[in-house]
């Protein structure tokens, strides 16, 4: 309990927004994005935030196709504080993808493109399985 307080107090900034799992729920959650973004003083001009944009896109791009079938909506968690930006997309598919596996070499597309923002930006990705393992969240967190 006590990991989740400090992590509460760090990023105050939050919005959640729920979406039908159709192609329209990628630009409606990058435009939200960008409205966010703006609203907590953090500039679109910002180096983090175009790439944050690309992977915000890819990951909801991969829910609408991969997780439709057994999602009917995504959910998508924008978080920032002093010097982090963090998301979570959410959809009720129980496949947990290997995020770090798709950039051994084997793995191509969104996800390796993905990774290869995250990890050249210094940040950190994590696929969280839901309670009842019939879903999960992958979180991106960025520094600023």
């Amino acid at each position: 309990m006590s990991t989740q307080s400090p992590q509460r107090e760090a990023l105050p900034y939050r919005h959640v927004l729920t979406l039908p799992t159709e192609p329209s729920a990628v630009r409606i959650a990058r435009e939200t994005a960008e409205q966010a973004l703006v609203e907590w003083g953090i500039g679109l001009r910002h180096p983090a935030v175009g790439p944050a944009l690309l992977i915000l896109s890819e990951l909801v791009t991969n829910s609408v196709r991969h997780a439709a079938i057994s999602s009917p909506t995504l959910t998508v968690i924008y978080a920032a504080g002093r010097g982090c930006l963090a998301f979570g997309v959410h959809d009720r598919h129980p496949y947990q993808p290997p995020l770090y596996g798709s950039i051994s070499g084997t793995g191509s597309g969104g996800l390796a493109t993905v990774m290869e923002l995250v990890l050249g930006l210094d940040g950190t990705a994590v696929v969280r399985a839901d309670a009842d393992g019939k879903g999960k969240s992958i979180w991106i967190t960025l520094p600023l």
